[in-house]
């Protein structure tokens, strides 16, 4: 029997058959993939074979079919294992916000680096408008230019009054989209815009901290009406990326691979050596400085081998 994983809860995973039954399942016995040293074998979004169990209602996964693409990260534990956020996805939306909490660029560019690497496309929405004075109207507009001039899709909302609700229900349908983001930019709340029925609980901004509280506590995919998944995953306050090696991280960065085509040096680190384009084009203001602190903060960690838990 076969069917597609649409809940996680770190234990139990829920398959729907092909044939419309939900199953709770366990994974067989040490089932690992081959390959990927992972905290979590089986993913949401992941096609598994099944054999059911003697009641009829539970189930061990025995297989998994071939990923067309996951994204990853490191495990929060800090090992040298990863995490595997969601499988089979059309797009990553990255929910982000400039304040109320904000979201660092650092956060943002490690997600877009991670997910270029798995050849995941993503959609950068941003939250939360409707709370923004002119200051930090302005510094919106001049981030989603930042990121659209990169060559990504930007949408600007607010989950609170409907604004821009319409155009990224038209991004999402018809598609399988991982929802993620920092803890508190209103990632529930717009799930449960999107698909009514998903009930996903929300939780007040602690106001203490300004930062938001885990309200996800599992990963599961729901069914747009109007067509397509979003696959909800517990909200992230860190990004550590996973299996890069320090030569490849720069062709995770869109602009600045572009610009090293120009560089004096083949196996130019973009660090100190002479005639390297990507430097010249930091001081010139073509490459923007977050972005390139960005890459180097991952070129950091790469050196000393440990992951960065926030940013």
């Amino acid at each position: 029997m076969r069917g597609l994983v649409v809940r996680t809860t770190g234990s139990w995973y829920t398959v729907r058959t092909d044939g419309g039954a939900l199953l709770d399942c366990k994974v067989k016995g040490s089932f690992r993939l081959k390959g990927i040293r992972s905290t979590n074998p089986v993913a949401v979004g992941d096609r598994v074979s099944v054999v059911p169990g003697a009641d009829g209602q539970t189930a061990l996964i025995d297989g998994i079919e071939d990923r067309r693409n996951y994204i990853i990260r490191k495990a929060s534990n800090l090992s040298k294992q990863s995490h595997i956020i969601a499988a089979n996805v059309d797009m990553a939306a990255l929910i982000v916000t400039i304040a109320h909490p904000e979201t660092s660029t650092t956060f943002i560019d490690r997600f877009l680096a991670s997910a270029e690497a798995y050849r995941v496309p993503v959609l950068l929405v941003f939250n939360k408008a409707d709370l923004y004075g002119p200051e930090e109207q302005r510094l919106l507009e001049q981030t989603m230019a930042l990121y659209q001039g990169i060559g990504y899709t930007c949408l600007s909302c607010s989950a609170e009054t409907g604004s821009g609700i319409d155009a990224l229900r038209a991004e999402l349908t018809g598609r399988t989209t991982l929802l993620s983001g920092n803890s508190g930019v209103g990632k529930s709340t717009l799930l449960n815009l999107l698909v009514p029925d998903a009930e996903a609980k929300t939780a007040e901004i602690s106001a203490a901290h300004d930062s938001g509280m885990h309200t996800t506590t599992f990963s599961q995919m729901y069914f747009m009406a109007e067509g397509g998944s979003l696959i909800d995953t517990p909200g992230i306050k860190g990004f550590g990326t996973f299996d890069m090696e320090p030569e490849e991280v720069s062709h995770y960065f869109r602009e600045i691979f572009r610009t090293s085509e120009n560089c004096r040096f083949g196996n130019c680190t973009h660090t100190h050596e002479p005639g390297c384009a990507v430097l010249e084009a930091v001081a010139n203001g073509t490459i923007a400085e977050t972005r390139f602190a960005s890459y180097l903060s991952m070129l950091e960690d790469k050196e000393e081998g440990k992951y960065r838990s926030a940013f």
